[in-house]
């Protein structure tokens, strides 16, 4: 019997997701040459038998409203689903203001999408996001060599959780 992977709470708007994710981007030509669709089929077979129930398929690498539409509807058809749970935003477009960004408000009105996730954010850009639609998670690089991001992204969405800003 394989363990299961277990399940948390993402921010307080009743998310719930496996505590591990899959990211599929290594499974493209991103991250060497791209792997075999047989073994990836098994992979991701493997992880959602074993309980995880976060995949992370978006490519999210611009952010004006006309792409991030499109990129959601690509994404539907592509998985045959009706709705993102949480839909990532993965790239910061910084020539694109991130209120605009979050203007995805529209797709999560038409339940296209049912949360939002920002990727690489810096604190001001989550505060500011926040105030146009409620961010639900957000994505960083966190390590022993990538520790740069307790300085302000940590304490933001530490803070943002405490005082209910983020919801």
């Amino acid at each position: 019997m394989e363990a299961k992977v277990r399940r948390i709470k993402l921010g307080t708007q009743g998310l719930e997701s496996s505590a591990e994710g899959l990211g599929c981007m290594s499974m493209s030509a991103f991250y060497g040459p791209p792997k075999s669709e047989p073994e990836m089929i098994n992979l991701i077979h493997h992880a959602i038998n074993s309980g995880v129930t976060f995949l992370d398929t978006s490519d999210g690498i611009g952010g004006g409203p006309a792409y991030l539409r499109a990129a959601c509807e690509a994404s539907l058809k592509r998985l045959g689903l009706d709705w993102i749970d949480l839909y990532h935003q993965h790239r910061v477009d910084t020539k694109v203001p991130i209120e605009i960004t979050v203007k995805l408000k529209k797709s999560v009105e038409e339940g296209k999408i049912k949360y939002i996730c920002l990727s690489e954010a810096s604190g001001s850009r989550i505060r500011r996001a926040h105030a146009v639609h409620p961010i639900t998670a957000v994505q960083l690089q966190w390590s022993l060599w990538a520790r740069d991001v307790e300085e302000e992204i940590v304490p933001t969405c530490g803070l943002a959780m405490e005082h209910r800003i983020i919801s």
